[in-house]
């Protein structure tokens, strides 16, 4: 259960305020929230399936102390990242030929290739070895942060400073890369 909740923590906050996050904004504010929602899961669930294989084949292939040096610099990558500015992809997103659904779906797909939250099921999978926990907390997490955008993104934005918001993200990242680090090390 470990590998799940930690799965749903890091995506969960690496997605919040994220340009797929905005991006998931702007197609609410032009399609039906379900329909949105429906588009996200199938791509969240798909990209999800492919970073959490990526990161077993990287877990069995190296030792415990490589996966904690790999998993706690990109803990501390994506804090540092975190705090830089995020282009607002949100408003250059146009209307495939392939409808709605398709056009939310390959957007959303496309846009998470390599982004934080793929990297960071990554390297949790390739921590963990729990290929199912892994897949459904980093699923659950990256749907979860984009129902928020959809249910209340407008309101989040009153209230809470965008630039708290990812302060408070990066600490928790760096954080938890530094306690990677030093988990590598101290068991070395």
């Amino acid at each position: 259960m470990t590998a799940f909740w930690a799965a749903f923590i890091y995506v969960f906050l690496a997605e919040i305020g994220d340009k797929t996050q905005l991006m998931t904004l702007a197609f609410t504010a032009k399609y039906k929230g379900g329909l949105v929602l429906s588009a996200v899961s199938v791509a969240t669930a798909l990209i999800n399936l492919i970073s959490v294989g990526l990161g077993e084949g990287l877990g069995k292939l190296l030792p415990i102390f490589w996966i904690n040096l790999f998993a706690g610099t990109a803990f501390i990558v994506f804090g540092i990242w975190e705090l830089r500015p995020e282009d607002d992809d949100a408003e250059k997103v146009k209307v495939s030929r392939f409808g709605p659904f398709m056009t939310v779906a390959l957007a959303f797909f496309f846009a998470e290739l390599g982004d934080k939250t793929m990297l960071a099921a990554v390297a949790i999978a390739s921590k963990y070895h729990a290929f199912f926990a892994v897949w459904a907390g980093s699923t659950v997490g990256l749907i979860g942060s984009n129902a928020l955008a959809i249910l209340a993104g407008h309101h989040l934005n009153e209230r809470i400073s965008a630039k708290w918001m990812k302060i408070a993200i990066a600490v928790v990242y760096i954080g938890s890369g530094a306690y990677a680090l030093y988990e590598a090390y101290a068991h070395h």
